[in-house]
Parts: C-alpha cells; structure tokens; sequence
C-alpha cells in the first residue's frame, strides 16, 4: 500500500498550486482521504477531506474558498488544488487514507 504525493514547489503569494496523491496497493474507491499539512513548530493540520465517491468534502477555515480537494477514482488519484496562497500556507503537505496510510509527504513554499 503506498500514497505517493506530487505537485509541491516554490510560489509567489497569490499563486496557485495543484497537488496530487496516487494511491497504490488499494482499492481506493472505498477509501475516504484527506490532505494535512504541518509547518516546522506546529502540529499537524487537517486541510480538506473528501469521501470515496466524491458526496462530500470538508475544508478547515483557513483554506475554505481558497482550496478545493477533488478526486478520479478512475486514476487512484486525490487532488488539492490551492489558490490564493498566502505565506502562512507554507508547509510539508501529507495525503492520507483514512485507516491509517500516510504518504511521504511534499514541500510547498509560498514566498516572494
């Protein structure tokens, strides 16, 4: 089982950034997922959350209207697509199956 993260990198603040998760090893249609994120010093945060066929999504404050979390069952493939982004968004961005299954994680940097 494997959930192999993509997409991070360096952005100017109000730049845009679209991460992707590949899931392996499971049968991901059954798999409800989210996206954390975790900044050096804090703890870890959930960002978004989607369930296996796409009914429902949920968002923290901080990124709601800014962020959008989608998903192809078809690809085994969870998406963050990130608007709008402010420094405070810099962080290590995870994706997560829910019973457990982590991926690496990818770095995303909003600077000027």
């Amino acid at each position: 089982v494997q959930l192999v993260e993509s997409g991070g990198g360096l952005v100017q603040p109000g730049g845009s950034l679209r991460l992707s998760c590949a899931a392996s090893g499971l049968t991901f249609s059954r798999y409800d997922m989210r996206w954390y994120r975790q900044s050096p010093g804090k703890e870890r945060e959930l960002v978004a959350s989607i369930s296996s066929r796409s009914s429902s999504t949920n968002y923290a404050d901080s990124v709601q209207g800014r962020f959008t979390i989608s998903r192809d069952n078809a690809k085994n493939t969870v998406y963050l697509q990130m608007n709008s982004l402010k420094p405070e968004d810099t962080a290590v961005y995870y994706c997560y199956a829910r019973g457990g299954i982590w991926g690496q994680g990818t770095q995303v940097t909003v600077s000027s």
